[in-house]
């Protein structure tokens, strides 16, 4: 693969990691800037490791990761889709259920991930160097996700409190989207 077919796959990958960094921006108040500064991080990190994962694990389990990879990422943004949705519809719980944390980002990036991992396993069949690969994706989705963060604060404070319903049906459409396609 050239750099601009590894660069272009990277953007394709990235856009799950986009649509969720931009959810995020829009349902959670307070982020702070190292919190904000994580999620590219995140989710360029995860997005070049799973290539790797998925070259290490070969051919040989590819039809095994395709089978689950849309159900696992249904799962994962499904379910933090619904509670976005059910907390932003009952104010009358703890402010505190609100707060995005380390281990909601670490799962948001698997999920948005998995599909790298068979991106990898394809890599094992087509002889690319993986190390280069995974590298180009994970600046590729980091470059994309710092462009989500700005689009997100701009839309953020345009949707005002119903910014969090609008991220969790993005998160349960992305998840739904893995799941059938």
């Amino acid at each position: 693969m050239t750099l601009i077919e590894l660069a272009l796959l990277g953007v394709a990958l990235s856009m799950d990691a986009f649509a969720v960094t931009v959810s995020n921006l829009l349902c959670y108040r307070g982020l702070t800037r190292r919190t904000i500064a994580a999620m590219p991080i995140a989710f360029g990190l995860f997005q070049g490791l799973m290539p790797l994962i998925g070259y290490a694990l070969g051919r040989m389990v590819s039809d095994f990761i395709s089978q689950f990879a849309g159900i696992v990422t249904f799962a994962i943004l499904g379910t933090i889709g619904a509670k976005m949705i059910w907390d932003s519809l009952h104010d009358d719980e703890q402010e505190d259920e609100d707060e995005f944390t380390l281990s909601t980002l670490a799962l948001q990036a698997v999920a948005t991930s998995i599909d790298a991992l068979a991106v990898g396993v394809s890599f094992a069949a087509l002889s690319v160097e993986p190390l280069s690969a995974g590298a180009i994706i994970a600046l590729t989705t980091a470059a994309s996700c710092t462009l989500a963060v700005l689009i997100g604060k701009r839309f953020g404070s345009v949707l005002g409190e119903k910014a969090t319903i609008v991220g969790g049906i993005v998160l349960i459409a992305i998840g739904v989207k893995a799941l059938l396609f």
